[in-house]
This record gives structure tokens, sequence and C-alpha cells, in this order.
């Protein structure tokens, strides 16, 4: 049996807003598997920030539980919230968040400036690693204004994994990017989960990225309306060779 990552039962997310409370969340309950690759969609409003804010552990639900590598969230201090943040989750954002003026290899070896347990040498050999992983073992010195965006997004992936989390949680990770180098992040990552087993889960309103997914969670007016299984996954690098050829590739 695969082992659990995400433990989410019965999770209420509700704000006050003046004289209303608004239900981000309504009760929802999922699990996720370690070697998962999951999309959770659904339109503005649906919920799917919220819960990318839960999982992230940068918000507390309102009541029910959330459990990530056998880890109970709730009633965690600031600092302890931070620690998982920082060991357990690798986090990818649409905006790559990379520090301009830092080179790749110094903004891949941020999260671990942080972890006491890893000396400077064990630091730059991990990085070296996870930039190697993601194709761009020529570009360590090169700064974010000498990368496009694709290879942005690339350094920003080898800094989520420079960890070894137990997930990686990317959001709208593609959202920035034209087709044919948004389709070559998503090969990526489905080599990542296929090759070496990384749960990824992916939150997105991009309806073609769940085919490239074992498992779609879709979200609405904060309940989840479909849960299902992906039996026939697509191959990103099948649909990346149909595409038309650019000068200007990756």
């Amino acid at each position: 049996m695969s082992k659990k990552i995400i433990k989410i039962e019965d999770l209420k997310r509700e704000f006050v807003m003046g004289t209303e409370t608004v239900h981000a969340l309504r009760g929802i309950s999922f699990d996720i598997n370690e070697g998962d690759f999951v999309t959770i969609m659904g339109s503005s409003g649906s919920g799917k920030s919220t819960v990318l804010n839960i999982l992230g552990c940068l918000d507390q639900p309102t009541s029910g539980i959330y459990e990530i590598d056998g880890v109970k969230v709730k009633d965690l201090s600031r600092n302890e919230l931070a620690t998982i943040r920082n060991e357990k989750i690798g986090f990818i954002f649409q905006s790559y968040n990379l520090l301009a003026r830092t080179s790749a290899i110094e903004n891949v070896e941020l999260p671990l400036v942080y972890n006491s347990k890893v000396s400077s040498k064990e630091r730059r050999k991990r990085a070296i690693s996870a930039l190697e992983k993601v194709g761009l073992s020529d570009r360590l010195d090169h700064t974010p204004a000498q990368l496009s965006g694709g290879q942005q997004q690339r350094v920003a992936i080898a800094r989520s994994l420079v960890n070894n989390p137990v997930m990686i949680l990317a959001d709208e990770a593609t959202g920035n990017l034209d087709t044919r180098t948004s389709y070559e992040i998503m090969s990526l990552f489905q080599e990542l989960n296929q090759q070496q087993g990384i749960t990824i889960t992916f939150v997105t309103h991009e309806t073609d990225i769940a085919a490239f997914s074992n498992r779609t969670i879709v979200l609405k007016d904060g309940d989840i309306i479909q849960d299902y299984k992906n039996h026939n996954i697509q191959s990103v690098a099948d649909e990346l060779a149909k595409l038309p050829k650019q000068d200007d590739e990756l």
C-alpha cells in the first residue's frame, strides 16, 4: 500500500466579511498518496486557492483535519508551520519568485540556507543536482534576467526539489508561459512524477493540464464535485512532439 502523504477530512474554511460569513470550503475530504500526481481544478471562487493555502500551511482551516506526512497541522505554532513548509513542501508559483540579482544556483540553495542540518558544501551539491534534474546544468551562474521564462520556471522547480520534500505544491505553474514552454514544463513534472516517484499536487484552471496527471479533483463553491482517477494519462512528450517547432526553443 502507498504511504498517505495528505489526509484531509471534513475540512471547512469560513471567512467573516462584515456581517456575512463566506463558506470558502464546506467540509471537503480527500487523501493524496505517495507518488500521486493530482490536479486540483476549479473556476474563480471555487475554493481551490483556499485549499492551496491550507495544503501549503499558509492558512489554517476553521474546522476539520489536515495531516501532512503524518503530522497534524492543527495547533502547530508559527515556527512549527514554517518548518513544515521548509522541510516537507516544495512550492512552485506562477510568477517564479526568484531573486533578481541572484544566480540560478544561489536561488536554488535558498531553502537550505535555513536548514541548520545541511552544510554549505552539501547545500551546493544538492543545488547542482537539482538543477541537473531540470536540465539546467549549463546555467548555474545565470541570473533570472539571463534566462527565458521556461528556464526561470525550471530554476523554481529545482528550488522546490532541493529539500527533498514529501510533496511538490504547484500554483498555476504554467500560467505565465506560452503553449510550447508550458508543455515542456509539464513534461518535466510528468518525468519527475513517473521516473522519480515525486508526489505532485498541481492547482490550475487549465483543463488540458488534467489529462497529464493521474487524478483530478474538481471544486465548485467550496465543495468537491468530482474526484476521479485518470486511466488514460496522456504523455506530455507526445503532445509536445505534435506542436510546431520554434527557432528559440528552450
